[in-house]
């Protein structure tokens, strides 16, 4: 692992909580219905209509962590019944046990938890949500966001980084694009927009690789 970040002496924003993600799409009552009946998120992942085009992997994953095995299969099961596509079914891995489902709106969630044995009955709860963005240079794009005031709590060369966020209802991660589309169980080449807008106190602004921050609104 390597050395973090520091945060630049002057940064543009502060950058330690998301408040919300808005996922675009052409049906967005459909879609809140569907991550409220899948996984009971409440305000946040938002949803509103599509202003744009997108084909193909957009270039990013949403994370639902939950504590262990038995909820990982029950939330699958949820996603499955409110209309999620399977990409990949539940497995164990050496990281330990995760499936992956594409929602009726494109979003691609991955549900998962380390552990590998479970301690009770499944309680549903997700632990934290995790935005997983899919990035050309993750080196490069890790910078681009120190510079505005981000943190970095995990950093592993070129493959992977993830920013100190205590306490943020999401947190961010940075993948190498191809990676995260494997992972994903889906191809990585796509077009048009990312279909995703990320809400914070930040300044509104758009990222190297496109994609969009939003002011959050109450």
């Amino acid at each position: 692992m390597e050395k973090r970040d520091a945060p630049a002496a002057r940064s543009v924003d502060v950058m330690r909580t998301i408040d919300s993600v808005t996922i675009l799409t052409d049906d967005p009552a459909a879609s809140d219905r569907f991550h409220e009946a899948a996984f009971g998120l409440g305000s946040r992942v938002r949803s509103r209509e599509a202003d744009a085009e997108a084909a193909g992997f957009r270039g990013f994953t949403l994370s639902a962590i939950v504590a262990q095995p038995a909820d990982v299969h029950a939330l699958y099961e949820d996603a499955l019944a409110a209309g999620a596509t399977s990409l990949k079914p539940v497995e164990k891995s050496l990281w330990g046990v995760g499936g992956v489902v594409q929602a009726p709106d494109g979003t691609i969630w991955q549900i998962a938890t380390s552990a590998k044995q479970d301690i009770g009955p499944a309680m549903k709860s997700i632990e934290s949500v995790v935005l997983l963005l899919g990035v050309d240079d993750v080196v490069e794009s890790r910078k681009s966001y120190v510079e505005r005031g981000a943190v970095v709590a995990k950093s592993f060369g070129r493959a992977y980084a993830e920013f100190d966020m205590p306490g943020s209802p999401i947190t961010l991660g940075l993948n190498r694009r191809k990676a995260l589309a494997k992972v994903a169980g889906v191809a990585p080449e796509g077009s048009g927009s990312h279909r995703v807008e990320i809400n914070a106190a930040a300044e509104s602004f758009t990222d190297r690789d496109g994609f969009v921050w939003a002011q959050a609104v109450a």
